[in-house]
């Protein structure tokens, strides 16, 4: 049932086989033979009034799903009717077909099943009372078999209408878990695009101002042109790094060069702002990646640069790239003061750990005190 007072589709149904039923029953028993011109109007009149009754009081009542004192009153209102067109007219017990439905519709399943039994023997005991108790057995057997059909059409159809609303509910659950579980996926891809926009600053402009910053600090009147023309280039080649973000969001040195090329200027740098040599070397057959595995790995490899001329105090360094037939392997080795690989902070190894794992690679971080450290990324490709 519906809280509205639009009928539902299935309710339009019942009501155009209540009409029909009630037109051809009325229609049949003012043309039946055997019964004089009162009888036969006494119950079409019955049966007018009955549908007259439905449209003004049962039908608002099965809109608004009431099951009250009204309902019960409105199924004895149905029942006086049926048993003044029945008292006329014996032929009209066949509107038992249709106030059946309309009970089952109106009361619990408890009540619709006492009420359709009392429905039954009504027509029974309007026999007795026209002709005695001649063909009783065969009137209450009528009545039983019809009693139970009706009971077992009415549990039918009040099952439907059970299961009916019970797949409207979960329809609308399940919509509204769709609208959750889309909202949900929405606020994770923006935190999630939060966090790699994040750790994409961190390891391109944050690292490229602090590399600004250190070497206008170390400026000395000797090295001053040189160092600042590196600020300058530096400086440059951040704010070229911003627009790529902005537009393409991919690193700019992959853009015009291979990944070995990239991550060579990469090492090449590093030597020149810390003056640390840092070797390069690319082992295996090259071969190009999708750029989202390039960057996973060129990213790598700039922050751990980064993290040696910060922190490290290293002599020497060593960038390996080796190509193998299923992955690509990544390696930067020092031979610095080391860390603590369980100490957390920043964006740095954290950032770069979670692109590894969404690329699939493995991170591995070995370190020792005054041993060095060794960072190594492989990636499936």
């Amino acid at each position: 049932m519906t809280t509205e007072d639009t009928p539902m589709p299935s309710i339009r149904l019942w009501e155009l086989y209540f009409l029909v039923t009630a037109v051809a029953l009325a229609a049949a028993v003012v043309l039946v033979d055997g019964y004089s011109t009162g009888p036969r109007v006494v119950a079409a009149g019955a049966i007018a009034l009955m549908v007259v009754f439905y449209l003004a009081v049962a039908r608002p009542l099965i809109l608004r799903d009431w099951q009250g004192i009204s309902s019960l009153l409105t199924c004895a209102g149905i029942l006086t009717l049926f048993t003044v067109a029945v008292a006329a007219v014996p032929l009209a017990t066949w509107l038992m077909f249709m106030i059946i439905p309309m009970i089952f519709m109106l009361v619990s399943l408890r009540r619709a099943v006492a009420l359709v039994a009392v429905a039954n023997v009504i027509p029974v005991l309007l026999g007795i009372v026209r002709g005695g108790s001649n063909g009783l057995a065969l009137d209450l057997v009528i009545a039983a078999i019809s009693t139970a059909a009706g009971i077992c059409i009415g549990v039918w159809i009040t099952k439907m209408a059970e299961q009916s609303e019970q797949r409207a509910q979960l329809i609308a659950e399940l919509e509204a878990n769709r609208a959750e579980v889309a909202r949900l996926s929405h606020e994770a891809g923006v935190a999630a695009e939060r966090a790699r926009l994040a750790g994409e600053i961190h390891d391109t402009l944050a690292q490229g101002f602090t590399s600004i910053i250190t070497l206008l600090q170390a400026a000395d009147p000797g090295l001053r042109d040189e160092r600042l023309a590196l600020a300058v280039r530096t400086a440059r080649e951040n704010l070229a790094e911003s627009r790529a973000m902005v537009a393409a969001l991919s690193p700019t040195a992959l853009a015009s060069a291979s990944l070995p090329d990239a991550v060579r200027r990469s090492a090449a740098r590093f030597t020149e702002e810390s003056g640390v040599p840092a070797s390069f070397r690319v082992t295996g057959d090259f071969r190009g990646l999708p750029t989202r595995l390039e960057v996973v790995l060129l990213r790598a490899a700039q922050e751990s640069l980064t993290n040696i001329r910060r922190h490290a105090g290293a002599n020497e360094v060593a960038v390996l790239l080796a190509y193998a037939p299923s992955s690509v392997r990544l390696v930067v080795r020092d031979d610095g003061c080391g860390f603590d690989t369980t100490a957390s902070g920043g964006f740095g190894l954290p950032g770069m750990r979670s692109r590894a794992e969404q690329a699939g690679g493995v991170l591995t971080i070995r370190s020792e005190a005054d041993t060095g450290t060794t960072v190594e990324l492989e990636i499936p490709a």
